[in-house]
């Protein structure tokens, strides 16, 4: 890799590390069993429609700054509206249902393969007590986890990014954000940290403007890159 050499090592989480529409989808599935398959996708877009567009709003400033456990208890709330389903109880069962992500194949391995190599710092938009759980549940091990509620905003803000530098003590340009998500990855670019993007199916794959740093199949492949020649 060209230098400057990199100090440490920021993940983005979800979608990234952990497969966030297949945890979201087996609970939408639990919550309302008699649907079919084209009913929970439905289903489905309308809780990742909520989150989009409640996100965007508050960057926006249009809404005051709420931790993604609000959001999340709003989008179960529409989709127990869509599905007919109105227990209390079910509809907080299904928003905590974004705590249970399976992590990608090759995540767990993957984060081993870093940490013993450089300090892993995890940075969510998710809340910290949501972190904690998906931490818990995928398995993902890090030196640091980082919740945006910290910042009280959410990714692609500077503010968030800035929080890993603050904590890591280092110039933004020696860490190294990994991410899925080509938004993620601008917003760290703004604050001056280096850039991977790591393809996964649930993505947002970069325009043919974007100029990151490393380009990788996956977190191997990341690793495989990073390794000294």
């Amino acid at each position: 890799m060209a230098e400057p050499e990199i100090d440490a090592v920021v993940f983005d989480v979800l979608g990234t590390l952990v497969d966030e529409p297949a945890g979201l989808r087996a609970g939408i599935r639990e919550f309302a069993p008699k649907l079919d398959d084209a009913g929970i996708e439905e289903l489905l877009s309308l809780w990742q429609r909520h989150i989009e567009t409640e996100q965007r709003r508050i960057l926006d400033g249009v809404r005051p700054y709420v931790p993604t456990d609000v959001l999340d208890l709003e989008a179960a709330r529409v989709v127990g509206d869509a599905a007919g389903v109105d227990d209390p109880a079910a509809v907080t069962a299904l928003s905590l249902s974004g705590r249970r992500l399976p992590p990608w194949p090759d995540t767990v391995s993957g984060l081993a393969r870093f940490a013993s190599r450089f300090p892993l710092i995890g940075l969510s938009n998710a809340s910290r007590t949501a972190l904690l759980g998906i931490n818990a549940h995928a398995g993902l091990r890090w030196h640091q986890a980082l919740s945006a509620e910290d910042a009280r905003t959410f990714k692609p803000d500077p503010a968030v990014y800035r929080l890993a530098v603050t904590v890591s003590g280092l110039p933004p340009e020696r860490l190294l954000m990994v991410a899925a998500h080509a938004y993620d990855l601008r917003g760290a670019q703004s604050l001056g940290l280096r850039t991977a993007y790591v393809a996964r199916p649930v993505g947002d794959p970069p325009a043919p403007s974007d100029r990151f740093d490393l380009h990788a199949a996956d977190l191997s492949d990341l690793a495989d890159q990073l390794d000294p020649m």
